[in-house]
Formats: C-alpha cells, sequence, structure tokens
C-alpha cells in the first residue's frame, strides 16, 4: 500500500471508481512530468449528488462538500494517470473551480476550499496549490460543483 493510500484510510476516505469521460475528451492527460485531469463533477459511484444551485439549493457548507466530492473523482483520475501508484505525485500545482450559483452568491472560496483543504490532507505540502474558484450560472447535468487540477509526477 503506498503512503498516500495508507493516509487516505487514515482519513476514512475511500476514492470513487475513476469516471470515464461523457462527452469527446479524455479524463487525463499525461504530458512530460505533468498531469492535467478533466473537470470533475460532483459523481459518487455513478450517481449524481448536489444537482443545483449554491445560494438556493445549497448552502456554502453543502456546497463545500460537494467540492470534496469533486476533489475525491480528481484524486481517482489521478491515481489512472499515475498507474495506481498515487506516491509518484510531487505536487498539486492548480486547481480551478466552478460553482453553479445565484447571482448574488460571493463564496465561491469558501466552497473551493472543499477541495483545496482535502489536497493539503492528502498530499500534505505537496497538495498546497494555486487555483481559481468561479461563479457561473450553470455547470453540465445541473450539479453545484466543477474543478479540475494540473498535478506534478515523477
Amino acid at each position: 500500500m503506498s503512503t498516500i493510500d495508507a493516509r487516505l484510510t487514515e482519513l476514512g476516505l475511500t476514492l470513487p471508481q475513476a469516471a470515464a469521460p461523457a462527452a469527446n475528451y479524455v479524463p487525463f492527460v499525461r504530458t512530460g512530468n505533468l498531469v492535467v485531469i478533466s473537470g470533475q463533477i460532483t459523481l459518487e459511484n455513478g450517481v449524481l449528488k448536489y444537482v443545483g444551485r449554491v445560494g438556493e439549493d445549497f448552502t456554502t457548507e453543502q456546497a463545500y462538500e460537494a467540492a470534496k466530492l469533486c476533489g475525491l473523482n480528481l484524486i481517482a483520475q489521478l491515481k489512472a494517470a499515475c498507474d495506481g501508484d498515487l506516491d509518484r505525485v510531487t505536487r498539486v500545482v492548480r486547481l480551478g473551480g466552478f460553482v453553479n450559483c445565484t447571482a448574488d452568491f460571493t463564496e465561491q472560496p469558501k466552497v473551493i476550499n472543499g477541495a483545496s483543504d482535502l489536497m493539503a490532507e492528502v498530499f500534505g505540502e505537496k497538495g498546497k496549490h494555486a487555483r481559481a474558484a468561479v461563479g457561473v450560472n450553470t455547470l453540465p447535468l445541473g450539479v453545484a460543483v466543477e474543478i479540475e487540477g494540473l498535478f506534478e509526477i515523477a
């Protein structure tokens, strides 16, 4: 068991199955020592969760949990990109977070912290990253949050 797999177990986290792409794209691209992971939504083992708008259907705290689920999906894709060995991850470089929210909602950074906090918990110092947290008027399948990621691997 890798160090990161042990850390996930210690945190009581189980990675979902890495989702297949839903359109004409690939779930990740490896180029050199970088892995770019396509946007991950609030899919949990094939079931959509958190469908709706933050500020209308979900609180900031609920949306934080949605972002954490997106983060778990990112890590699941990353594990696939690393041929099953998450210890190859040398840095979480950047997350791009999108929040499906009402026009007056302004707590996008607090929502995306769900994924950011997860990366720091799982990868430690290597999990600290640059990011964007953006509010949008809709997301695929009506989900509340979508997050993409850029990672460095050995």
